[in-house]
């Protein structure tokens, strides 16, 4: 019987491990409802997404995601349906949580798609062995333990390695490989801790076998199809996120082919799933012999690439087969003239990799395992395999880094072993450098596991390279390379040309790329959607759009500092254009994502996002019939794709396509800091002294001007990338030297350092204009990269005053700098000795762009930025909108955008916050008091300590003054108290009952790790000694806390806000739709 109310159950905040390819699945669900007449309810925390906008689903609740909140929405709304399958990990839980607190069976509602049965079957490792077991599918030797005796005893019986995988969790949070008995206990210890049952599995190793996926989907009426298959180049004991997967399968023999999509077909058919279905497979290269290593019973990660990969909308298709909808009666949409029943096929590659966080986290633990530690990933499409790897390495956005790239610290010599082959985010590079040196394929696919075939195409690659280096270009040359991926940069650089001499070249021998569509049938059937990649062929198949046309340059893969906001921004400008009259051309590489959905826009284009990608689009969407403008692109967003597409605005601008919105002037006003500088000087608007220096010898003398501390960082960056709070000239020496070394060609700047309150605004102007929606004051003091503070809409504790000011610089600048579009510009608030008193308001930085808090605020305040901003770029003003100048009434609710962060799974990273961002996502909290809202962001964020639990306190001298206070009001409410050696003496002093705890590890137990990780405490609250090296003690803490999965707060202005939520917190919050914080008055 088909429902009529659906909840659907998003994932909450972005991170590792569940990334924005939820997102893109729950959108898709709600318009698959809305298609079959269903009432959708939708919940989730993240303001960041496109499936949280009011037009998507009919219901959006923007709450926490715990069984408490749900079973409150569940009460008032009263859905007959529930969709757990799109929310990843989290939904899933959920959905077994509520069914086992009896709120299901209570309220009547129906669990849809995948029953909870089945998620027990799939989820909990034993039920799962026993199934394959009788169904007669083999498993890996392995048993089920509840404790760290019964690994040992299986892991003497099994013999080491060992692969351990927790119950229950994502990512393969808290699983690894174990190669020795220590690895062993420290990996179990962890997986039982992280397990919600407590629960692992300990299997025997099939590591160095071939790891191949299967994307299944099955019906009621038990109709099965296999959507996709999929092969990770890298072999088994690499987590498939952090594998570099190809598709279609390249090197399995028909037999094993079949063998497995058989297997496939008859695992989904035994659980039960109704809707899509990922399975993993390990086969053995020497024989047919194969284990089934897991199945997600769930929309995945692995359904977004393989729905981006051949079109087939998996997310749209499970929705409605949960509603009861046949595979034969659900159209595809991307054909328009097959059903859902009708199997995919690809006439091309397509090659996925991983982006990891190491460019921003260099102390990280590089090597990869079972557990994932990408951030995002990007796709690349092609006709060879070896120009869809070497496209997809050109999408991550490594600076410029082609795979010529090779590491000037590695010992590159005759012998194998003196190259990193082991599983890193590296290891491809190691191999190109490996090959160049003549090492033998076999013996790298000996020594590494990956099929001999990738590693003869990656052959193939260096034997163009040394062809390049040998030979004089010409046409036939030049037409291979661009066949084997090169770009003209990389042929620049091996047949010593400029860039742009290689374009020139290539057009007056007429080699040109072709855009070929994606149209899942392998041109079996005219296909109805746009969908386009390039490739060195003859036949183009995008032909020219007569209609008024504009192209959205998106943000490429997610990865720290650059998120799903961007996207959020990206769709939105594509769907505004589209209103205008428009036609919409999306540019992005990002498979997990909304905006390269095959309906976001009037056309996508798959492909990486840098100058050669977007002239060869832009000269193929030009009409070429005016003879004075022979490129006649169409013109160019590059406001919403974060950093990336800024960073085009030049280049574009050079080759003479048009830009909407701000010019390149303009943005490059606002990002080059000495212009930037000269321009608040002449607005008279004061910014933090402080100068752009090129050398270290400038450097110390301009800290010596203005005084230690001094933030230093590169001028155009991203998320605070490489910017750190300097407290001497020593620490000053030291980063400048390694700034040298990264040569950028863009200076340092260095600015007087200001403790004082940060506030920031994204504002729209049209250069008559500026309209404000509302002020963001941030919980932490300036010092913390706006994008890991907690912020809080409307601003509660700045005066009158500091409000005018804000709103009068934040006008001045818009004019000023001629900005057409979205900015964002962060202030910097220093008061003197009495705080009643209105401080000096300071300038920090300007983005001429869309930030990230752009979604925020436009969720909680109503106001549609990016339609807004779009349209003044269409050339309508504010004023023809509606929005007057300056700030926007203030709305009677209070948001808090709270940051979340995904320590747990990157070892030796030290998670204290500083003014380089750490954080991969958000959350929001809202409610009609400030402290409601606190404490739902608090919660929503796992920042949340329970009320009388225990807190560990390790403070930096300076900081004790003012940690008093805090720590008595924590003290109020009956918390417990562990200190380490002179924090306990200042709250001894203090008359307050305290624990003390050595943090002096080799001195006898129990240290301050030891109740971390045996559960004395809830949390720790720890400071950070000046400087950028950290004492070790206290990185020891901070990261036994993370691993142990407590909140640790590094800012006093956290654990203060953290304090009020737990006295405050025992009043009610309130729990409905978005748009009612909005309309209506608390009851």
């Amino acid at each position: 019987m088909k429902p009529t109310k659906v909840l659907i159950i998003g994932s909450g905040p972005i991170v590792i491990g569940q990334a924005a390819e939820f997102d893109y699945a729950g959108t898709q669900a709600c318009k698959a409802m809305r298609e079959e007449g269903v009432t959708s309810i939708l919940v989730n925390s993240n303001p960041a997404t496109i499936m949280t906008d009011e037009g998507i689903a009919d219901i959006v609740y923007i709450e926490p995601l715990t069984v408490e909140m749900l079973t409150r929405i569940i009460e008032r709304e009263r859905p007959d349906g529930l969709l757990p399958t799109l929310g990843g990990q989290t939904g899933l839980n959920l959905a077994v949580e509520l069914a086992d607190a009896g709120v299901l069976d209570k309220y009547k509602v129906r669990v849809l798609g995948t029953p909870i049965q089945t998620i027990r079957d799939a989820e909990d490792r034993e039920l799962f062995k026993q199934l394959l077991i009788s169904i007669g599918e083999p498993a890996p030797p392995s048993a089920t333990v509840t404790n760290l005796e019964e690994a040992r005893k299986i892991t003497r019986k099994i013999g080491l390695p060992v692969i351990v995988r927790p119950s229950f969790t994502l990512g393969g949070t808290g699983g690894g490989m174990a190669n020795t008995w220590e690895e062993m206990e420290a990996i179990v210890t962890n997986g039982l801790t992280v397990s919600p049952t407590h629960q692992i599995l300990v299997e025997q190793s099939v590591a160095g076998w071939k790891e191949i996926e299967y994307e299944v989907m099955r019906d009621a009426v038990d109709n099965c199809i296999t959507v996709c298959n999929m092969e990770n180049i890298d072999p088994m004991g690499v987590h498939t996120g952090d594998s570099i997967v190809v598709a279609p399968s390249q090197t399995l023999t028909n037999k094993e082919y079949q063998m497995l999509r058989t297997a496939s077909l008859k695992i989904i058919r035994a659980l039960g799933v109704e809707g899509g279905c990922n399975v993993q497979f390990a086969l053995d290269p020497k024989s047919e012999r194969y284990y089934v290593i897991e199945v997600n019973p769930r929309v995945s990660r692995s359904s977004a690439l393989a729905s981006k990969a051949t079109g087939y909308p998996i997310a749209r298709v499970s929705s409605k087969i949960a509603v009861g909808k046949r595979l034969d009666e659900i159209p595809n949409a991307v054909t328009g003239k097959t059903m859902a029943s009708f199997e995919p096929t690809l006439d091309y590659v397509v090659v996925k990799i991983p982006r990891w966080p190491f460019d921003k986290f260099a102390s990280g633990d590089r090597i990869i395992g079972t557990q994932m530690k990408a951030t995002g990933e990007v796709m690349a499409i092609d006709r060879t395999f070896e120009a869809t790897l070497q496209k997809a390495v050109r999408s991550l956005e490594f600076g410029n880094r082609s795979l010529l790239w090779e590491d000037h610290n590695w010992a590159l010599g005759a012998d194998i072993k003196s190259y990193p082959l082991e599983p890193s985010d590296l290891r491809l590079w190691a191999i190109m450098a490996a090959l160049r040196r003549g090492i033998n394929a076999k013996e790298i696919t000996k020594h590494t596991n990956i099929d001999l075939w990738f590693i003869s195409k990656m052959q193939n690659i260096v034997a163009m390279e040394k062809q390049l280096l040998s030979q004089s270009l010409t046409p036939d040359l030049l037409r291979q390379a661009k066949r084997l991926g090169f770009s003209d940069e990389q042929i620049g650089t091996l047949a010593d040309r400029l860039t742009e001499q290689v374009r020139q070249q290539r057009h007056s021998w007429n080699i040109r790329p072709v855009y070929k569509m994606v149209d899942t049938c392998a041109a079996e059937f005219n296909a109805a959607t746009p969908y386009f990649y390039s490739t060195y062929e003859k036949e183009n198949e995008a032909v020219l759009i007569k209609e008024k046309k504009a192209v959205v340059i998106g943000s490429g893969p997610i990865r720290i500092a650059q998120g799903i906001e961007f996207d959020y921004s990206s769709v939105h400008s594509a769907w505004a254009l589209q209103e205008a009259g428009y036609q919409s051309i999306m540019v992005n590489s990002n498979p997990e994502t909304v905006s390269t959905d095959f309906d976001t826009s009037s056309r996508l284009y798959f492909e990486a996002l840098d100058e050669e990608s977007l002239r060869d689009i832009l000269e193929n969407e030009g009409d070429h019939t005016d003879s004075n403008d022979p490129i006649n692109a169409p013109p160019s967003i590059v406001q919403f794709g974060g950093q990336t597409a800024i960073n085009l605005s030049q280049p574009l601008s050079r080759a003479g396509i048009p830009l909407l919105g701000s010019s390149a002037d303009t943005i490059d006003l606002a990002s080059d800091r000495g212009r930037f500088e000269s321009l608040l000087s002449h607005l008279d608007i004061p910014q933090p002294p402080g100068a752009a220096v090129t050398t270290i010898d400038e450097a110390l003398n301009i800290a010596k001007l203005i005084g230690y501390p001094v933030l230093v960082r590169p001028s155009y960056v991203l998320g605070g990338r490489a910017m750190e709070i300097v407290y001497d000239a020593t620490e000053l020496i030291r980063y400048m030297s390694l700034a040298m070394e990264l040569d950028t060609k863009h200076p340092v700047l260095i600015d007087k350092y200001l403790e004082g309150k940060e506030c920031e605004v994204d504002a729209v102007s049209d250069g008559e204009t500026v309209f404000i929606p509302g002020i963001m004051e941030h919980i932490e003091r300036a010092g913390v990269h706006s994008g890991d503070s907690a912020a809080v809409y409307p601003e509660v504790n700045l005066t009158e005053a500091e409000v005018k000011t804000i709103v009068d610089y934040t006008i001045r600048i818009g004019l000023g700098i001629k900005n057409k579009g979205l900015m964002n510009i962060q202030f910097d608030i220093m008061r003197g000795d009495s705080s009643d008193e209105s401080g000096q308001v300071y300038v920090l930085e300007m983005n001429p762009r869309a930030s990230r808090t752009i979604p925020f605020i436009s969720k909680v305040t109503g106001i549609p930025m990016v339609k807004i901003a779009t349209k003044v770029m269409l050339g309508h003003s504010l004023k023809e909108q509606g929005y007057p100048m300056g700030l926007y009434k203030k709305q009677k609710l209070f948001a808090v955008k709270a940051p979340v962060f995904s320590m747990s799974k990157l070892l030796g990273v030290d998670t204290y916050l500083g003014p380089e961002m750490k954080s991969t996502g958000e959350v929001m909290g809202i409610d009609h008091t400030f402290d409601a809202a606190l404490t739902k962001a608090l919660r929503a964020a796992g920042l949340m300590l329970p009320t009388k639990g225990a807190i560990l306190l390790s403070i930096a001298d300076r900081d004790k003054p003012e940690a008093l206070p805090i720590i008595r009001r924590f003290a109020s409410i009956g918390c417990k108290l562990y200190a380490t050696e002179g924090t306990a003496t200042m709250i001894t002093a203090a008359k307050l009952p305290v624990t003390v705890i050595t943090k002096k590890l080799e001195e006898g137990h129990p240290n301050v790790i030891d109740i971390i990780s045996d559960g004395t405490v809830d949390g720790v609250i720890n400071t950070i000694t000046g400087g950028s090296i950290p004492f070790r003690d206290g990185f020891y803490i901070r990261r036994a806390a993370v691993e142990k999965r407590i909140p640790c707060y590094t800012s006093l202005d956290t654990a203060r806000a953290v304090a009020e939520a737990l006295i405050n917190g025992d009043q009610t919050y309130t729990a409905k739709p978005l748009p009612d914080y909005r309309e209506k008055e608390p009851a």
